[in-house]
């Protein structure tokens, strides 16, 4: 129900929308063995992760959803995520980045703040809305009646809208980017 309401805010300023159903499909969680940094920036196991990559290096935008468990986010989108972030911050630097969660009563905030942090340590501009993304119910009917919900899903839209928008313009109108400075490593362990 979030993501369709998000997605119907974007289709309506005529953004392209791809969604990527995670489902029952088997991700195996990220061994940081750096095949991907070494190679092609692909992970060497063959799956949802690369098709998902193939994607991203186009995306304007991304908006990641999950349903609640004990206080975070699903194990299959926490395995993706893992593995699609892992050393690829350029990849995804610049680009805005909304997570939604979806439970029937608490730890929302919680996996909300989890899936962020892929994109405030990756440079991305992350997108607010009227109220935390989330939304409540069990199932999709109780969803339907969380109306402040789907109207945040609505804001949300709107706002990533705006975003990829203001992004765009400023390529159009040359613009840069902000520079960056190179990432330090500082490990403490001596």
């Amino acid at each position: 129900m979030a993501l369709k309401e998000i997605e119907s805010i974007l289709n309506k300023h005529k953004i392209e929308t791809k969604t990527i159903w995670l489902g029952t499909k088997h991700i195996s969680g990220c061994i940081a063995c750096n095949h991907c940094i070494k190679t092609n920036n692909r992970c060497f196991i063959g799956d949802v992760v690369n098709e998902f990559l193939d994607e991203a290096e186009t995306a304007d935008g991304f908006v990641f959803g999950t349903p609640v468990h004990f206080a975070s986010a699903s194990g299959a989108l926490t395995s993706f995520l893992d593995r699609c972030f892992y050393g690829r911050g350029k990849l995804f630097a610049g680009k805005a980045f909304a997570g939604v969660v979806s439970c029937r009563r608490g730890g929302a905030t919680a996996t909300f703040d989890q899936i962020n942090k892929y994109a405030l340590m990756s440079n991305m501009y992350v997108v607010g809305s009227s109220y935390w993304n989330q939304i409540h119910g069990n199932n999709a009917e109780e969803a339907k009646q969380d109306l402040e919900g789907l109207e945040t899903m609505r804001n949300l839209g709107e706002n990533m809208a705006y975003l990829i928008k203001c992004i765009e313009s400023a390529k159009e109108n040359n613009i840069p980017k902000p520079e960056l400075e190179n990432k330090v490593k500082t490990n403490f362990i001596r």
